[in-house]
């Protein structure tokens, strides 16, 4: 009896002591995904600023949480299949970067949250029903794009006095095109500048539009160019604007650093950190309803003075001084 009583206490031990570790074993660790049109062979600043804010909410990739990384490589038609495959892992949350990846994510799922990483125009493009409230299982963080593309205008207006023809690179494939252009011509009417709209829906494209504006006399380019195309033909983009000898402005700083002349827009590495915070929020037991978008709160204008030197461009003093960042 004695030996019962004793080898009943010493089970009872072993199980007090190994159940922590056996509750450990079955904790779930959270499964993220992130879809994006572009690569993500190899890490880039957005993916590690993603990464960052990731670890300021206490998720570490390998092993707090694990990411199924997507990209499209370019190929917006790849989205539709990266999405569903994404769904069919059963990933906690999706973080999309663009309108098309989102598009891709919220027709695989109705269920799973999303996270928009950044989203030109949201409410015009149909994914959320407003700011404050955005409905559905879609929420993240807003780039303003079409409020930014007049005074990407007025920039150009300052650099280049005798401003009088603009020739517009757009593609109306893109939902948030036409705000964007409205936005423009609003613009454009204050300083009196005529507008040269080229659409611009394929790569081989980019070579016409750039032929037509020289051929109008255009005086300046403004890129309103999104999405994979932008994404993927940088360099392109930026290299015939230096070969026509046309000042350009860009959304991103990307195209900046790769050879163009000036850019105007919201900081992306701040947007993707603050995607984050939102991932994190969710996987804490946040629902998407309670989530507003939010706007950007930084943003950075670029300025290249080899393009401007290769255009043979004088950037005025009272401008270059505004600059965030100046690439000499």
């Amino acid at each position: 009896m004695r030996h019962i009583i004793i080898l009943g206490i010493l089970t009872t031990i072993w199980l007090t002591a190994s159940a922590p570790a056996h509750a450990q074993q079955l904790v779930k660790i959270p499964r993220v995904g992130y879809l994006t049109g572009t690569s993500v062979a190899a890490p880039t600043a957005r993916i590690d600023a993603f990464r960052q804010g990731l670890r300021e909410q206490g998720y570490v990739e390998g092993k707090s949480i694990v990411i199924a990384w997507r990209g499209a490589d370019g190929k917006a038609e790849r989205l539709a299949a990266l999405a569903t495959d994404l769904v069919r892992l059963k990933v906690d949350v999706i973080v999309t970067t663009g309108s098309s990846a989102t598009r891709a994510a919220k027709e695989a799922t109705l269920a799973i949250p999303i996270v928009m990483a950044n989203d030109s125009d949201p409410i015009g493009n149909g994914f959320i029903a407003s700011l404050a409230r955005p409905g559905g299982n879609i929420t993240g963080l807003s780039t303003l794009a079409p409020e930014l593309s007049g005074k990407r205008l007025d920039l150009l207006k300052e650099i280049v006095p005798k401003l009088a023809r603009v020739a517009v690179f757009g593609s109306s494939a893109s939902l948030d095109n036409a705000q964007s252009l409205k936005e423009v011509e609003l613009a454009a009417g204050a300083v009196g500048v005529k507008l040269q709209y080229l659409d611009v829906r394929d790569p081989k494209d980019i070579a016409t539009a750039y032929r037509a504006a020289s051929k109008e006399r255009a005086d300046a380019v403004l890129i309103m160019i999104s999405g994979a195309i932008a994404l993927t033909h940088q360099n392109e983009i930026a290299d015939l604007a230096v070969k026509h000898r046309l000042p350009a402005i860009y959304e991103r700083e990307s195209f900046v650093e790769a050879g163009g002349l000036l850019s105007y827009g919201v900081n992306r590495l701040d947007l993707d950190r603050r995607a984050a915070v939102y991932v994190g929020k969710i996987l804490k037991g946040a629902k998407t309803t309670d989530l507003p978008v939010e706007q950007p709160i930084k943003f950075e204008f670029v300025v290249n003075l080899k393009a401007a030197k290769a255009i043979g461009l004088a950037i005025p003093p009272n401008v270059l001084v505004r600059a965030d960042r100046v690439i000499r």
